[in-house]
């Protein structure tokens, strides 16, 4: 499978009525990943930051949902679009980086992070560290919005 730059290609579609949506859309993720070629862990780190957009889309917004791959310049961009327009703001503590660069700080710095988190409210951190800071949203109109992530790893000259 080959998604050429500028093109995108729909993962998975479901509705709130959907049994399994999610585990659904991991397993179309992680298929459609595997089919572009990319390393494990990359699929892995990928799969696991969109699950978060996901369960977030699943919890937070009304249907239908669906996901996207999108083939730029820069890699793989993972979109899931729900029929919600209203956009979350960006935590203070999440760091914006470009798709490609480490997130500052040492591991411990991270990990200090993580365990002062209440226990619901990691999964945006999830995010923003397996994709380097590379995600976002954006509307769609006035009845949906576009939760979106760089896939690091996946950039042109990288596959």
């Amino acid at each position: 499978m080959t998604l050429e730059s500028g093109r995108q290609e729909s993962v998975w579609r479901w509705n709130s009525c959907t049994p399994g949506a999610a585990a659904h859309a991991r397993a179309a993720l992680r298929r459609t990943l595997a089919q572009l070629d990319l390393p494990g862990e990359v699929v892995s780190d990928a799969v696991l930051a969109a699950s978060e957009l996901i369960a977030n889309a699943i919890e937070h917004a009304c249907g239908p949902y669906e996901m996207r791959l999108r083939r730029t310049d820069a890699g793989l961009t993972c979109e899931i679009q729900d029929g919600d327009p209203h956009i979350p703001g960006r935590p203070r503590s999440l760091v914006a980086a470009p798709l490609g660069s480490e997130l500052q700080g040492s591991d411990s710095t991270r990990d200090d992070l993580a365990e002062s988190l209440p226990e619901r409210g990691r999964g945006m951190s999830i995010v923003n560290q397996l994709t380097s800071g590379c995600w976002g949203f954006r509307p769609m109109g006035s009845e949906a919005k576009i939760a979106w992530m760089g896939i690091p790893g996946s950039g042109s000259d990288d596959s």
